[in-house]
């Protein structure tokens, strides 16, 4: 058989219950929840931070965000800002370059937020095409920052567009995604869809079909019409002969965030995206391929982000360079419900980092906040105190009972696992053994429409 095609959806700030199939009672997602019925839905799937430029990093390159020093902007910032000096390293294997070596075509559209300089754009890293903006569609001139340009709309290396009408994203990139697909129907192919949508503003875009739809306001409505692109590329997938050999991934950057009036739900967990908390980090992920993941089945082992690309490297029969550290884990037998399947977090445990502070460590249904005197609580660099918090996340969604005193000998095994994150990923000011650099342009310009 062919290798399968790959589509990663990655939504912007999309919370765990957001989504009818985890528990939403405000949004009509019809068509993702079928999505669910028809593959396996996860409830211990983790972002790698809990704000956009680290996680898109981590899902791309396989590694944690410090591994591949994407955890901060050029100015210590949580994200990458317009006409960031710094970017993802141009060296770092990515899903696309890994995929791309096998023969497939690759594509990216939607937001990039990983470097607005061209050695960082998604041409540099594996894609053959980009359609998209290159980061958040918030960040757009204001007082504070005149001289950041109108929102760009990029195609391939090229502004086309400056302002881009952000109503209409989400319907262009469907009609992008679905060209790609038919285009490539007679080869493998890897799409990754990192929607704008719901976004970082107060007011989410959606387009007129949509508007004023929902019972959520702004926000459910570009989530139902995201719930519609979704549609779209599926019934795409089966009338082209292609819904057997693809699978697709549907997940979120990181948790939605708090507003008021209150917008999006990180429910049953604790804490709004941007920190470190259950709901910043444990995020909506669906997988589906028929014939090859269980139909209506759910999955609880934890996984992450990082994961995507060793599962997708061994579908296309490639793998990473020899040397080059990833830490991620396959998912195939997982995805697949091969009996006995477990992962290697459980051991391993995974670490939540807040920029460059490491906050809290899980392993198994154990999560540990770590004891810290300055703990970083906003993305402005806001510190309090914090004390050892042992929670049974796995059972305790709501991490109502904390438990430290009565397991000491978990909390001293999660102590020990965060020292060894220390050593190798870093610290704040500690560096890590087996950090990598990212990239830096010394004199970055903005991207902007040819005079």
């Amino acid at each position: 058989m062919a290798h399968p095609n790959v589509i990663i959806i990655f939504a912007d700030n999309i919370g765990y219950g957001d989504f009818g199939c985890y528990g939403s009672t405000v949004h009509r997602t019809p068509h993702i929840d079928r999505f669910a019925a028809e593959g396996m839905r996860f409830t211990s799937c983790y972002s790698c931070s809990g704000v956009c430029t680290p996680s898109r990093a981590s899902l791309l390159t396989g590694c944690y965000p410090r591994r591949v020093n994407m955890h901060v902007s050029g100015e210590g910032k949580c994200v990458l800002m317009a006409i960031d000096h710094k970017g993802l390293n141009p060296d770092e294997v990515t899903i696309a370059k890994l995929l791309k070596s096998a023969g497939y075509a690759t594509l990216c559209v939607g937001k990039w937020h990983l470097g607005d300089q061209p050695p960082f754009l998604p041409t540099r890293h594996g894609f053959d095409e980009y359609f998209g903006i290159p980061y958040s569609d918030d960040m757009t001139p204001a007082p504070s920052r005149p001289h950041w340009p109108p929102l760009p709309l990029m195609r391939g290396e090229k502004v086309i567009e400056a302002p881009v009408d952000r109503d209409y994203l989400t319907k262009r990139y469907t009609e992008e995604a679905i060209r790609f697909i038919t285009e490539n129907r007679s080869r493998p192919f890897f799409l990754y869809l990192p929607h704008a949508m719901p976004g970082s503003t107060n007011r989410p875009f959606a387009s007129r079909a949509f508007q004023g739809r929902s019972a959520n306001g702004p926000y459910g409505d570009s989530i139902e019409e995201m719930d519609w692109s979704t549609g779209e590329i599926m019934a795409t997938l089966k009338r082209l002969g292609l819904d057997e050999n693809t699978l697709v991934v549907w997940t979120s950057d990181n948790g939605a965030v708090g507003q008021n009036p209150r917008q999006g739900s990180n429910g049953p967990f604790k804490g709004w995206g941007y920190n470190t908390s259950e709901g910043a980090m444990r995020m909506p992920c669906l997988v589906r391929w028929p014939g090859k993941v269980p139909a209506g089945t759910v999955c609880d082992e934890l996984c992450t982000m990082m994961d995507f690309l060793p599962t997708s490297a061994a579908l296309a029969g490639v793998r990473p360079p020899s040397g080059h550290i990833i830490d991620g884990q396959d998912l195939g037998a997982l995805i697949t419900g091969a009996p006995g399947a477990t992962s290697r977090y459980d051991e391993a445990g995974f670490f939540y980092y807040m920029m460059e502070q490491l906050q809290a460590v899980r392993s198994g249904p154990w999560k540990l906040y770590l004891p810290l005197e300055k703990k970083i609580v906003s993305v402005d660099r806001k510190t309090a105190p914090s004390r050892a918090e042992l929670f049974d996340v796995r059972n305790d969604l709501g991490e109502l009972h904390e438990v430290s005193a009565a397991h000491p000998e978990v909390v001293a095994r999660l102590m020990a696992l965060a020292e060894k994150a220390r050593e190798d990923l870093g610290d704040m000011d500690r560096e890590g053994q087996n950090q990598r650099p990212a990239g830096w342009v010394a004199d970055p310009k903005p991207q902007v429409l040819a005079r």
